[in-house]
């Protein structure tokens, strides 16, 4: 299997075009042409799981953290990085990066996440705007259902956890075939009407070439008349961060105790607890502290993430209880999401977790 296979597939999971502008994620090292001899997921690509690749005969390494976010003016092996990347191109080992964009899916990082805290209900906190746009296009009655299915299954037509959502009005069009046409129906030089359905429905917009090559194909007419049209809706499946509910509600200490478990965390840097029930929480995998305020206006007990600095914790407000849990430790299974993805696709090839903890954070206890 070709490297390319793995990750045409990771990218239909999250789409790179949903990463943040600072972000890195794709392919950073190697050749997607590469045959591959097995994977390793990680959290980070440090040069210590290039070795283990190394050793394991695995040449690709899917990595959440990109090793490289910014260019390398040069590369010495002065730090980590140009260490790592300098290991990996030696020993021709690939590592692809897939970070902010399944951060940014509802069932990625944070979805992980709600899974150890038993979360339900679950929605995107902070959906995003301007990613789906909206297709019309106009079809012979009798072709409607067939060109409508098909896009369907292409992947158009979802609405939150709504699928096959689609608007037909019937209607009449015209046309007339000039030289050189092959009309499907209608005669060359004459004006010819047709009755037809206008059809719009909504799509991701990162699906726009497969979704556009679909409909073409299903469709009957040697000229395709369509419309595309970008939208300013917020996208309920795609955003930052997640906010679900417990299916009981528990006291705060009770939920400090349950992070500690499901973490393995020997600390919990919070916010002054506010004596409430707990049943809805907010969290986002990694660096969270700009999701603060719509934690707080989600109506949470509890936001969950990591690295705040001192001054953010004041954020709070006394609206909410924020706790950090550590960035490392927050992502921690995002390991065992990679792991979960890939093997589901590809059950019989040679998918392997990292043993190696990369976590560069110790406490001293």
């Amino acid at each position: 299997m070709k490297i390319q296979e793995i990750i045409s597939f990771l990218e239909s999971v999250a789409p790179t075009s949903l990463q943040e502008s600072y972000d890195n994620a794709g392919l950073i090292t190697g050749n997607s042409s590469w045959d591959c001899t097995g994977i390793i997921t990680t959290l980070d690509a440090t040069e210590a799981v290039v070795l283990e690749a190394i050793e394991k005969k695995c040449n690709l390494i899917v990595a959440h953290h990109p090793i490289i976010f910014g260019g390398l003016r040069k590369i010495t092996g002065k730090n980590y990085v140009e260490q790592t990347i300098i290991t990996a191109i030696k020993n021709d080992i690939a590592i692809y990066a897939i970070h902010t964009n399944l951060d940014n899916v509802l069932y990625g990082v944070n979805a992980a996440i709600a899974d150890k805290l038993g979360l339900v209900n679950r929605k995107i906190l902070q959906p995003k705007n301007d990613t789906l746009k909206k297709l019309f296009t106009f079809v012979p009655i009798e072709f409607a259902e067939n060109v409508r299915s098909a896009i369907f299954n292409a992947g158009g037509g979802h609405i939150s956890n709504y699928s096959e959502c689609s608007f037909n009005t019937a209607g009449q069009g015209t046309f007339k075939p000039g030289e050189g046409t092959n009309p499907f129906t209608g005669k060359r030089g004459i004006r010819h009407t047709e009755d037809e359905i206008k059809m719009e429905m909504i799509f991701p917009a990162w699906q726009e070439k497969n979704i556009l090559a679909t409909m073409i194909d299903a469709h009957p007419y040697e000229e395709v008349a369509y419309d595309i049209v970008p939208l300013d809706n917020q996208n309920q499946q795609v955003g930052s961060g997640l906010v679900g509910e417990l299916p009981e509600p528990v006291s705060e200490t009770a939920f400090l105790e349950l992070l500690k478990e499901k973490f393995k965390l020997s600390v919990i840097r919070h916010t002054p607890l506010l004596d409430k029930p707990v049943t809805k929480i907010a969290l986002c995998g990694g660096a969270g502290s700009f999701l603060i305020g719509a934690a707080a206006a989600s109506g949470a007990g509890f936001y969950i993430t990591g690295d705040i600095k001192y001054h953010e914790f004041f954020d709070a407000n006394n609206r909410l209880v924020v706790a950090d849990i550590g960035h490392f430790e927050s992502e921690q299974y995002t390991i065992d999401l990679l792991f979960d993805i890939l093997t589901q696709k590809f059950p019989t090839f040679a998918v392997l977790k990292t043993g190696v903890k990369t976590n560069p954070v110790h406490y001293f206890l």
